[in-house]
């Protein structure tokens, strides 16, 4: 259970150019991952799931920070007129 904690912890850490390479790295790794199970069944078909929940995390703290980071700037705006 620490380890998803630990892993939910780094993600609100990082900023939106490390979540997109992260995304873009567990998303090859998915496809590897797919792969390898449509050839020949993988030991733990679970790490699928798992690894598809993980993106869907990091995607949403993507845009949890884009959304952020928009809201921010019209008010900065504002403060500057």
């Amino acid at each position: 259970m620490s380890k998803r904690i630990d892993f939910l912890k780094s993600i609100r850490e990082m900023n939106e150019e490390d979540l997109k390479g992260r995304i873009q790295e567990d998303e090859l790794r998915l496809k590897k991952l797919q792969f390898a199970h449509a050839v020949s069944p993988i030991e733990n078909p679970m790490n699928i799931r798992e690894l598809k929940k993980d993106i869907a995390r990091l995607r949403t703290e993507l845009k949890n920070k884009q959304s952020q980071a928009k809201e921010v700037a019209p008010a900065t705006e504002e403060a500057k007129s």
